[in-house]
């Protein structure tokens, strides 16, 4: 018999309609790009990283919706070794692609648009195109490390059923342990790749404003303002959303013991409102998308 209470049937509602909508917009950024590729045989560094980073967040979101489900409705068979660790494991793997693929578009934002005349940034802005493939392989090897680290964590067991007073207390020191160990790798993962969105996006807000106020001071139009005005908008929306996301996954490993809390419900619905909005951002920053997306609504509002 499955005891379900209110709170986690509110909860397994909110996260089925966000991880779903989350999944079929990026599912569409990925379909568009991809129809694309097959026309025209060629994908620009931009189109890459949105197709990487599509894929990991219908992933992610798939494989959350499914650990979340069971572990409210069947929750004896998801702690079952080795289902637990590979569930875990797989879902620490795209929830780390996620974070860094994410981080690797910023950078790619920050390098393809801002002006400065540094020689090394230079360096980059002209080999921008050969150094994203790179991007993607290393978010996914460092992304696979930390997956099998999580594994080997979850993997090691906590405690044994010796009836002693003395092994009990050994085997919960033991358990913290883990529990910290586990905890610290996620800490220093979330700080990392947030760092990596910041850095480049305050030197991308810091190169758009300087060009902003430049052309207001100057007589001569440029047709170039328009599209610098709606990159720092997309920038610093991106900013606000990752500096909320950085908070939210900080406040889940507080509380990710604490069943049943309100700030845990909340935890819970940005997590999963997150990849959906984020990717709509991407949608109606990219005018291609945008357009198709118009389009299907128009189809199915006839």
């Amino acid at each position: 018999q499955v005891n379900v209470t209110s709170f986690d049937a509110t909860t397994m509602v909110i996260m089925t309609l966000q991880a779903f909508s989350g999944m079929w917009i990026n599912a569409f950024i990925v379909s568009v790009f991809c129809m694309g590729w097959f026309k025209k045989k060629t994908l620009n560094s931009n189109e890459k990283i949105l197709i990487f980073l599509g894929c990991c967040r219908f992933c992610d979101l798939c494989i959350s919706w499914v650990y979340s489900f069971l572990s409210i409705i069947y929750p004896k068979y998801i702690y079952v070794h080795p289902i637990l660790q590979i569930v875990v494991s797989t879902q620490s793997f795209f929830n780390y692609s996620n974070l860094w693929f994410s981080a690797s578009l910023c950078a790619f934002y920050c390098i393809k648009i801002a002006n400065f005349r540094n020689s090394f940034l230079i360096y980059l802005k002209l080999n921008i195109d050969r150094i994203v493939p790179w991007l993607l392989l290393g978010s996914v090897l460092l992304s696979m490390v930390i997956g099998i680290l999580v594994y080997d964590i979850t993997d090691k067991p906590h405690c044994n059923n010796h009836n002693s007073t003395g092994r009990f207390w050994k085997a919960s020191i033991k358990m913290d342990k883990h529990i910290f160990l586990s905890f610290f790798l996620i800490g220093c993962g979330y700080t990392a790749s947030f760092m990596a969105v910041v850095i480049p996006a305050l030197l991308l807000l810091f190169s758009l404003w300087r060009y902003k106020r430049h052309m207001q001071t100057n007589t001569m139009k440029d047709i170039r303002m328009d599209a610098h005005v709606r990159a720092m908008k997309s920038i610093l929306s991106f900013f606000i959303m990752y500096s909320i996301n950085f908070l939210v996954l900080i406040l889940k490993l507080v509380y990710a013991t604490k069943k049943g809390n309100p700030v845990m419900f909340l935890i819970v619905v940005f997590q999963y409102a997150f990849p959906g909005v984020h990717s709509l951002i991407l949608i109606f920053s990219n005018p291609k998308l945008e357009k198709k997306l118009l389009r299907i609504l128009s189809c199915v509002r006839c």
